[in-house]
């Protein structure tokens, strides 16, 4: 079954008076981490996926109730849930940040390793279910970038080297078995690549031209496939954005988003939409993305969903919008940032982070100057442990205010710098 995973459809039970709620009884360890991602078949049974407590939770009453359904502890190993998608309401496949893919055919109560993909994927950062059996997947935002496919409901898989065209990918979405588009980012920018003939060639359609950036997210208005948004995640001083097509990607315009690390967007028609991301919760435009106006909900945002008559979003909970919601609702927290030592602040010649790991992770550290121009990735690791772990850098450069920007699994975050 095609998902509607940011493919909008404008119904009028979504009026414009209507806001984001938060749902209740969806409570993982105090929820201090956010839900990476959530799927509906229709308005009443759905998913979530907790990504750093490694927990899917199944819904068959439009997200009133809740069940647990497996967690990482289940599964037997450390694992960040990054994603989830059916096919159906038996076949499902559940993507992980830590080289674990699962699938599912009893609608989500087990799942089992998928073994078959060779090369062995690092990640699965996007996954997109199109006609009734087959199957996108992409991955990773901390690298290398490679597009999955199967065209047997998951039973065997093609994987498909793309770094001839990205450095990294994080969000495929495609219009039917063969045309559809995936994005992230390479040297030079964020990045938005389509193919017509089912991944088996692709074209760049944007480049973003700011190192540094990645396209999140990326939507396909379902009334008008012309109308293409990606949400442009970009490092500190440089804005967020929103990048807008009305002629099937041939041209674009960008406009700044709510924030700098802006991830979740969704429109109901080409002027009326929302954005947030890891520091934001529901920013609101009736004008394509000229103005935003912060509703005062919802936080921590990943993804947007609309089917049918309502509307769900993943973030430190899951949000609904529709014409019947539910009245309950519960305190939000704010997520965990990394626990990040600089020093010393001013430096000399030196730079030195320590860095208190609470699980194990992915970690990208990259240094910018104060007009947000990479000057140097400084390292990509893989953390294998739980605690702390000290860098230290020759810092050759310029005097002058620096960003040091660290990516890892549940966001990013920037810290200013002096060199003396």
């Amino acid at each position: 079954m095609k998902k509607l995973t940011l493919l909008f459809i404008l119904v009028s039970n979504l009026s414009l008076s209507q806001t984001w709620q938060p749902l209740t009884s969806i409570l993982v360890n105090g929820n201090n981490q956010r839900f990476d991602d959530v799927f509906f078949l229709n308005e009443n049974l759905g998913w979530a996926a907790n990504g750093y407590y490694s927990a899917v939770y199944k819904t068959i009453d439009g997200g009133v109730n809740w069940t647990l359904q497996t967690s990482g502890t289940l599964l037997g190993s450390s694992h960040y849930f990054r994603n989830i998608e059916f096919l159906d309401e038996n076949i499902g496949f559940l993507g992980t940040l830590n080289q674990k893919f699962y699938k599912t055919v009893d609608g989500g109560t087990t799942w089992n390793l998928i073994t078959n993909i060779t090369p062995n994927p690092v990640a699965i950062c996007g996954l997109d279910c199109v006609g009734t059996s087959t199957v996108y997947g992409c991955g990773a935002y901390f690298t290398p970038a490679h597009v999955i496919k199967s065209t047997d409901s998951g039973n065997t898989w093609q994987f498909i080297d793309m770094s001839a065209y990205a450095t990294a990918l994080v969000d495929i979405n495609f219009i039917n078995e063969n045309v559809g588009f995936v994005s992230g980012s390479n040297a030079t920018g964020g990045v938005i690549l389509k193919t017509t003939d089912g991944g088996i060639t692709w074209t760049p359609i944007l480049n973003s031209g700011t190192n540094g950036d990645y396209i999140w997210k990326i939507q396909i208005l379902n009334s008008n496939q012309n109308v293409i948004f990606g949400s442009v995640e970009a490092v500190a001083p440089n804005p967020g954005r929103l990048a807008k097509s009305t002629d099937g990607g041939i041209t674009w315009t960008f406009t700044n988003a709510p924030e700098t690390i802006v991830q979740a967007v969704g429109f109901l028609d080409e002027n009326h939409g929302w954005m947030g991301g890891h520091t934001t919760g529901f920013y609101e435009t009736f004008n394509g993305g000229l103005t935003w106006t912060n509703t005062g909900v919802g936080s921590n945002l990943n993804r947007l969903f609309f089917v049918g008559n309502t509307a769900y979003a993943s973030g430190t909970t899951i949000y609904k919008m529709s014409s019947t919601l539910s009245n309950t609702s519960f305190e939000e927290q704010d997520r965990i940032n990394l626990n990040i030592k600089v020093s010393p602040n001013p430096l000399s010649d030196k730079l030195n982070i320590e860095i208190d790991f609470l699980a194990e992770d992915h970690l990208l550290i990259d240094l910018y100057d104060n007009n947000g121009k990479l000057v140097k990735k400084l390292i990509k690791d893989d953390i294998n442990f739980v605690g702390v772990k000290k860098y230290t850098f020759d810092f050759p450069y310029p005097s002058g205010t620096y960003f040091i920007d660290f990516h890892n699994n549940t966001g990013r975050q920037s810290s200013k710098i002096i060199k003396k």
